[in-house]
């Protein structure tokens, strides 16, 4: 669904892809992980085409994303921080929204039902928490049923029941063979939900497997334990290639 080849960004001296190739297939949940700096955020921004890589090609469902705005129709995306007019209530927006997409005429309900925002639908988006917009970001990414998400820590500032309300229904999309990609720096929210995982570190995928396969590798069950493995053992490699260095 999402071909990823030879991708590289730099931010002057900074380079944040370095020759990032990945392929990301349909009907899998993926965890794009990594310490801050590591090129998760402009990967995604890439792939959206908010970020323009000097280097490399990125395409969606066969799409060239460079000079091509259509392919974003088949998208969902769910930012870290929605920002929205402070006057527009909750209906003003969703709305406004259904209007710009007007070649969309079937909305998927399920979480706009689900959190009730029928009933504060008259509130303005000023008024709202941010736990409250997060489930307007939420409902707004999945209204069109898209066949890709791309969720930004989806899960912040939700409380319990709306994030299992959440974790739900993107279990649900993946198992419709719809493409999830998911950013979070808590990786207990991700239990359940994640059928791969891609680790970024330094601009570069230090891995992409599926849980299964890093259970097996790491004899872990929990992400955060399989992440603490991995990271470790990756450490003590570097630290014993250097204490060989030395002793040459």
């Amino acid at each position: 669904m999402i071909k990823i080849e030879h991708v590289t960004k730099s931010f002057g001296r900074f380079k944040a892809l370095d020759d990032v190739s990945l392929d990301l297939e349909e009907g899998r949940t993926i965890s794009l992980l990594g310490p801050n700096g590591s090129g998760k955020t402009t990967l995604i921004k890439s792939v959206l085409g908010l970020v323009i890589p000097e280097r490399g090609t990125i395409e969606v469902n066969g799409q060239r994303v460079k000079n091509n705005w259509q392919y974003r129709s088949h998208i969902g995306y769910m930012p870290q921080i929605g920002r929205y007019p402070d006057n527009m209530t909750i209906e003003q927006v969703l709305n406004m929204i259904k209007e710009i997409r007007r070649e969309h005429t079937k909305y998927d309900n399920d979480l706009v039902e689900g959190f009730e925002l029928k009933k504060i639908q008259h509130k303005t988006m000023r008024s709202l928490s941010g736990g409250m917009r997060q489930k307007v970001s939420a409902c707004l990414a999945f209204l069109f049923s898209p066949d890709i998400l791309v969720l930004d820590e989806p899960t912040a500032g939700l409380d319990p029941v709306s994030s299992e309300m959440l974790k739900e229904k993107i279990i649900h999309e993946q198992d419709s063979g719809k493409l999830i990609l998911i950013t979070s720096h808590v990786l207990s929210d991700l239990e359940g939900i994640t059928s791969h995982i891609i680790y970024m570190q330094e601009g570069k995928p230090l891995f992409y497997k599926s849980t299964e396969e890093l259970q097996e590798i790491t004899g872990e069950e929990k992400l955060n334990r399989i992440i603490a493995h991995i990271i470790k053992g990756q450490q003590q490699a570097l630290k014993k290639g250097k204490e060989h260095e030395n002793h040459r």
